[in-house]
């Protein structure tokens, strides 16, 4: 799909051709470059997606992606190009720009005077008369001075970056090739760049037609946009209805005040399915409220009259209509932000035909092994039922989809257990009397099926036992907001639940589903009661409700997914542990597959704890391109050894203040250019006194050639300061305060540091602060508060 004109004319590298307008030396693209030690950065992807067997021209905003050589999608068989980066001017660009197009109008202005009034001379007037050759000869305009003109009103027709979204600022414009036998589905796109290996952004891969609306980029404002970029919120802006046939993907970006409108040629009959995908390509961003582009979506007939209207399904902020066709016409649909904002990163994808829809499946989950047949909900299914035959899965979640008439349904999720399965069969079961008796372990696939309906179980305990009950519900995709309350035989309660957070589930803002710890007092009967907090119910409010004793476990996120690091150095990672059922015990982590000369320095979770923060080393050889990389944890649990692969994932802020673990598909890993190794020398673990210092000794070659160093702790322990550093011939030395009031004996972790070369100001400078040069991260020190010897009595 070739790129559309307005956007071929610009996709030049603006650096490159101001330097080149500016008669710039060599080194000025050098001094561009030389301060881009920050990674690449994407915000948007457009289209974000395209249909299988077919080329797809892609645009990327972002920011630091000069020099982007590669992208990487996580697609076999699919081919990249990078075909061009563009990028508004800097303040300084502009200002430069605009005194150089000042200096050539004027001499084009004095070589016209010239030529008019005869002062122009060629070579032969200038031998007929010797004497004037000492005055300064007259300016003459050259072809090369018109195209250089013509080339800086190019570069400043565009809006310097002060006007435009700085993380957005930049954009790579790809060529994207999409094999027939791709797998459908969310994958995943990165660049590549000198700096490094971009964040990863969701590409879709479909079957469908793709209709694509032309790219609006920081770089380049349509005739049909403001460049104020101002909404006029009373009457938003109706772009003229785009013309689509049926089935379609149909590809767009919102602008401030914005609406796009698509029109499409319907039958009577038709059930057809309008699916937005907006959330669902940029999950949240980290300076709009409510963290999303929160697109609505309305279907108009032919006479102009609203008949459907969207603004989310369920818990999903992304809208979903499913609407019967009544009349043969031209239907239109809106497509908009509820509350009128835009931007370039407001992309998103609508899906239109006869597309099969699953909004839900029972039971939402079975044991491993097991032949599994589903009841099958939503609308243009192939049937009402579908069976998985048996196979080997480890426990977890999985997503189901199904096919009608070639068309991939949506996907819903579904999980696994190793623990006995069974069936809410008694109905009703919404009393104590007809509560439906279970055999710990167990777990219960039921529905809340009809408003105020609620689920009770009996089970019998013995004291001292403890009990976990355990509802998933919102983590599959039920619309289903449970509460769990546990009674005795006597009808006194003895727990309840509304909602308990799952960081593993980073998409989900409301964390809808209970969980029950209780320690059983005495033998005898219990009650589980499970109903919806809202005292809603139906088919899809179905629900896994696990009860059993402590199954200890643990899950791993390594954050980021993307990680840079320089040949022989170190750089920061962070991973975290989802503690199950009362599991506190010590994960040990490690690269069972990494390439010799990868490794971990602090490589443990303490006991207890949620996150570590450590260190990757990389080996001096530098990759020859980005590599997939496994994190793994160990842990003992009672007699087992159990062992999981860290799911990568990054850590994304939503509305300037709420942060999730957003899973990734790939852990990749990147090596830019060479670093200067380091090392620890001493003891490990550093043992620090409550109350008192420690010094550690990093070998560092790079830090004998600096006058002062200084040092800053990764997200410090509190209690924890660094007091003071000394360059010495090893490298240097640091010596650390724990205060006692804050750190206790006990306290366990990793100190990570950022090292840091300070010169003063210089003799004479206006510069009151000297200058900062990052040297790199030293391996992570791992710690332990101790307490303080006991003072000896004189």
């Amino acid at each position: 799909m070739p790129a559309p004109a307005a956007f071929r004319r610009s996709a030049f590298r603006p650096a490159a051709l101001l330097a080149v307008a500016l008669g710039l030396l060599p080194g000025f693209a050098a001094g561009q470059t030389a301060g881009q030690r920050t990674t690449p950065n994407l915000g948007y992807v457009y289209p974000a997606g395209g249909q299988r067997g077919t080329t797809v021209t892609v645009y990327v905003g972002g920011e630091r992606l000069n020099g982007a050589s590669a992208a990487y999608l996580s697609v076999p068989g699919a081919q990249v190009r990078v075909i061009g980066h563009d990028r508004p001017l800097s303040v300084r660009e502009s200002q430069d720009a605009r005194e150089k197009l000042q200096e050539l109008q004027q001499k084009r202005t004095s070589a016209r005077a010239a030529e008019k009034s005869g002062k122009a001379k060629g070579p032969a007037a200038e031998e007929a008369a010797p004497a004037e050759k000492k005055a300064a000869p007259a300016p003459v305009w050259t072809d090369d001075d018109e195209k250089t003109v013509q080339r800086l009103r190019t570069l400043l027709a565009k809006r310097p970056v002060r006007l435009a979204t700085p993380a957005l600022a930049e954009t790579v414009t790809l060529e994207v090739f999409l094999p027939r036998d791709a797998r459908a589905g969310e994958q995943e796109l990165r660049i590549l760049t000198p700096a490094g290996l971009s964040n990863p952004m969701v590409f879709q891969v479909g079957d469908l037609p793709e209709n694509v609306d032309q790219a609006i980029t920081c770089s380049v404002t349509p005739p049909s946009l403001p460049a104020s970029r101002e909404a006029n919120l009373p009457n938003p802006a109706k772009k003229s209805a785009r013309q689509v046939t049926l089935p379609t993907v149909v590809n767009g970006q919102i602008m401030p005040g914005e609406v796009d409108r698509i029109r499409f040629t319907a039958k009577q009959g038709q059930r057809l399915t309008l699916a937005v995908y907006a959330r669902a390509l940029i999950p949240y961003l980290a300076d709009a409220v409510p963290g999303w582009f929160q697109a609505t979506l309305a279907l108009y007939d032919p006479q102009g009259r609203e008949v459907a209207y969207e603004d989310d399904y369920r818990f999903n902020p992304d809208p979903v209509l499913a609407y019967n066709i009544a009349a043969d016409g031209d239907y239109t649909i809106e497509i908009k932000d509820s509350i009128f904002r835009g931007r370039e990163d407001f992309v998103y994808r609508l899906a239109i035909g006869e597309l099969p829809y699953l909004t839900g499946i029972f039971p939402l989950g079975s044991a491993p092994q097991a032949q599994t047949t589903f009841d099958l909900a939503g609308w243009n299914l192939p049937s009402e039922k579908l069976t998985i035959p048996s196979d080997k899965h480890a426990p977890g979640t999985f997503l189901l989809a199904v096919r009608n008439q070639g068309h991939l349904s949506n996907p819903v999720r579904f999980a696994i257990d190793q623990l006995p399965e069974t069936i809410e069969t008694t109905q009703p079961n919404d009393t104590r009397e007809q509560a439906q008796a279970i055999s710990l372990p167990a777990v219960i696939n039921g529905r809340i099926e009809r408003r105020g309906d609620q689920d009770l179980y009996a089970f019998d305990a013995r004291a001292g036992d403890t009990v976990i009950a355990e509802v998933f519900a919102r983590r599959l995709q039920s619309p289903l907001d449970s509460v769990l309350e546990l009674t005795d035989a006597n009808g006194q309660r003895l727990a309840f639940n509304d909602d308990n957070e799952d960081k593993g589930f980073g998409l989900i803002t409301h964390h809808a589903d209970s969980r029950l710890a209780v320690k059983i007092a005495s033998e005898g009967r219990y009650f589980l009661r499970l109903a919806d907090t809202q005292h809603r119910g139906g088919n899809d409010f179905a629900y896994r409700l696990r009860v059993g004793p402590p199954q200890p476990d643990f899950e791993l996120r390594v954050v980021p997914s993307t990680i840079n690091v320089r040949a022989s150095a170190n750089t920061p990672i962070t991973v975290y542990a989802l503690r199950r059922d009362g599991f506190d015990g010590e994960i040990a982590l490690g690269l069972p597959d990494a390439p010799r000369g990868f490794f971990l320095s602090g490589n443990r979770i303490p006991p207890g704890q949620d996150k570590v923060c450590l260190t990757l080393t990389a080996p001096p050889a530098l990759l020859d391109q980005p590599m997939n990389l496994r994190v793994v944890g160990q842990a003992k649990v009672n007699d087992r050894v159990l062992t999981h692969t860290a799911v990568p994932a990054d850590d994304l802020m939503q509305a300037f203040f709420y942060r999730h673990l957003v899973i990734a598909k790939e852990l990749k890993v990147c090596t830019v250019g060479r670093g200067s190794p380091s090392r620890i020398l001493g003891n490990l673990p550093l043992r620090l006194n409550a109350g008192g210092e420690a010094r550690i000794q990093v070998a560092s070659a790079v830090a004998r050639n600096v006058n002062d160093i200084r040092v800053e702790i990764i997200d410090p322990p509190e209690g924890i300061t660094v007091k003071r550093t000394r360059v010495n011939r090893d490298g240097f030395e640091v010596v650390f305060a724990c205060d006692a009031a804050k750190a206790k004996p006990g306290l366990q972790g990793n100190l990570v540091l950022n090292v840091f070369a300070e010169r003063g100001p210089t003799k004479g400078s206006k510069q009151k602060q000297g200058q900062r040069s990052a040297l790199g991260t030293a391996p992570a020190i791992p710690f332990e508060v101790v307490a303080a010897p006991a003072k000896r009595s004189t």
